[in-house]
């Protein structure tokens, strides 16, 4: 699985996504590769305009919030083909 974080640095909303994603994947045992993106041009080649962003494999999950913890739950089941 890979998962995009798209942020800016010194954005303290960008780093509790950050943090909740790892703490996600580690209380469920899932790995992935998580990449921090913060080149704008490169979000924008993702059409991620709005900060903080989530990709998982290659699907914008959410940009603008940091989404509730059932959701990146959910979305990381669905990725790891867990049920």
């Amino acid at each position: 699985m890979e998962i995009k974080l798209f942020g800016a640095d010194g954005c303290p909303v960008c780093r509790q996504l950050e943090q909740t994603v790892f703490d996600v994947l580690a209380e469920m045992g899932v790995a992935a590769a998580v990449n921090k993106v913060t080149d704008p041009g490169e979000r924008l080649q993702y059409e991620v305009y709005r900060l903080p962003g989530l990709m998982i494999d290659g699907e914008l999950k959410a940009s603008g919030r940091v989404p509730a913890r059932h959701e990146l739950m959910n979305w990381v089941k669905e990725a790891s083909g867990r049920s």
